[in-house]
């Protein structure tokens, strides 16, 4: 999918637009997408109960945390190439350190509610 093919979802962060998923183009076991932050902005803490997430930096810097598994927020530096795995309710946030829009691209298994 071409960025121009796919509609963005609006946040006062920045914006998410699916590019696969069931909605899209009928995959059944993951949806994926492109999530651009807006420079000093990030999204709030929040989980994906029924689903594991992969977020992939592709430009940018952050500072990315997702819980430990005795619930301790557990905060990282990230930039581009790097990868962060949120298992299955954990709670995470990303905020972009960075001057300029920050891209991930995001991918959520099973799909459900992002």
């Amino acid at each position: 999918m071409r960025p121009e093919e796919v509609n963005a979802l609006g946040f006062d962060w920045g914006k998410l637009a699916l590019r696969v998923g069931p909605e899209v183009n009928g995959a059944s076991n993951f949806r994926g997408g492109v999530v651009s932050l807006e420079a000093g902005q990030g999204h709030a803490r929040h989980n994906h109960p029924d689903a594991e997430e992969i977020i992939f930096i592709v430009s940018g810097n952050d500072d990315q945390m997702v819980e430990d598994e005795h619930g301790h927020p557990v905060h990282r530096p990230g930039g581009p190439g790097g990868t962060i795995y949120v298992p299955q309710g954990r709670l995470h946030a990303t905020f972009n350190t960075g001057a300029a829009q920050m891209q991930l691209f995001v991918v959520y298994s099973p799909p459900g509610p992002e």
